[in-house]
């Protein structure tokens, strides 16, 4: 069966500046991303349907598809099979939330168990630790983990670290009484760091020496951490490799957080948070006590940085110098309290194509008509 996996719009406005850059379902919670649980649960050949134009270049989407799947909702065996069992012209729906359809989608499925989603982007961290939970279960079933050096002390079961060929774990501090630890190929948590689950590295992510990391953390792969983290999920190929705290946070693609940057995820009066929201164009209480930094897609914060709870970064934002920068900043521009500019596309394109070649990666003329797609769309927001 050929299968789209579709952007909600409403649902992706929510989730800007994370969505400027990719489609909901390529966003990680937990171990995997959301396209790569659904390729999981329900067979086929899949394609993405992204909610704009100029992510299409980029993810396409096969025109023939028969079945339709929302997304930004989690799957988990019970949902997915009901997808996989639609009808013709079914639509399988939890209240207002179209989860899928075939066809016209005329046929009305109400699905009667609780589903997760993601809709907000507080969501990613708070749905992470049961979904990295369920993905463990779901990815090291029937698998036998290579074995845990004897130079690491472990705390709890240690069925419930994983660890794939080619990982490297020595000397550290592995506690599982709160959830698995699972260590991707090529992946390093190195001696003297002290991991507390549920925490997973994804391939070839690293933990640098004496890292604190509670759960539920995700680092996606080729992520470099140090310091202490709390809650945070990164999605592939940042780094905040040096001390300092980053708890209940979202990193994107392609970041960098310099040495002893510090974001704080609780206000001092601990009253409610509010978070920047893209379709408000404002400020909009979340009814969180904690949430840290959202930080969009090569994006950086120099040595020392300190963020403001729940602060939001959009795309190629520079953040550096004293003091707090504030709790929104728009994407494509840099500086600090004493003020912000524009970065012109050919600085930040220099600046891409330098930090994704160090991982052999290259920025294509593809990915470029996407950035000036995504600077167009950010100005308003100035």
């Amino acid at each position: 069966m050929k299968i789209a996996v579709f952007d909600d719009a409403r649902i992706r406005a929510e989730l800007l500046p994370l969505t400027y850059t990719r489609p909901i379902a390529s966003i990680r919670v937990g171990i995997d991303t959301i396209y790569e649980k659904w390729q999981a649960f329900v067979p086929g050949e899949y394609s993405h349907r992204p909610g704009t134009d100029y992510l299409a270049e980029i993810f396409k989407e096969d025109a023939e598809a028969e079945l339709f799947i929302a997304g930004h909702v989690i799957p988990d065996a019970a949902l997915a099979a009901a997808v996989a069992s639609l009808g013709e012209n079914a639509a399988l729906k939890a209240g207002d939330t179209v989860i899928a359809y075939r066809g016209a989608g005329s046929d009305i499925v109400e699905y009667q168990r609780e589903i997760k989603a993601v809709e907000h982007l507080y969501d990613i961290f708070l749905h992470n630790g049961d979904a990295l939970k369920d993905d463990f279960a779901r990815i090291t079933a029937g698998r036998k983990s290579a074995p845990v050096s004897a130079t690491n002390v472990v705390i709890g079961d240690p069925s419930l670290i994983f660890i794939e060929e080619g990982a490297k774990v020595e000397g550290a501090f592995l506690n599982t009484n709160a959830g698995p630890i699972y260590a991707g190929e090529n992946a390093e948590i190195m001696e003297g760091s002290m991991l507390r689950g549920p925490i997973a590295l994804c391939e070839h992510a690293v933990v640098n020496m004496g890292s604190k990391i509670y759960g539920a953390t995700t680092l996606g792969p080729w992520c470099k951490v140090g310091g202490e983290l709390n809650n945070v999920v990164m999605q592939s190929y940042s780094n905040k490799a040096h001390d300092g705290f980053l708890g209940n946070a979202v990193i994107g693609s392609w970041c960098n957080i310099g040495a002893g940057a510090v974001a704080s995820n609780l206000k001092n009066d601990y009253t409610p948070i509010k978070l920047w929201n893209y379709p408000a164009g404002r400020f909009l209480r979340t009814g969180l006590q904690f949430c840290g930094l959202i930080m969009g897609d090569h994006s950086k914060a120099g040595i020392n940085t300190m963020f403001n709870t729940a602060t939001v970064l959009g795309v190629g934002v520079n953040i550096h110098g004293s003091g707090f920068p504030r709790n929104f900043v728009a994407s494509f521009s840099e500086g600090s309290t004493a003020g912000y500019s524009d970065v012109s596309m050919t600085k930040f394109f220099d600046i891409a194509s330098r930090m994704m070649s160090r991982r052999g990666v290259e920025l294509t003329e593809a990915d470029k008509r996407m950035f000036y797609a995504i600077r167009e769309a950010a100005e308003s927001f100035k």
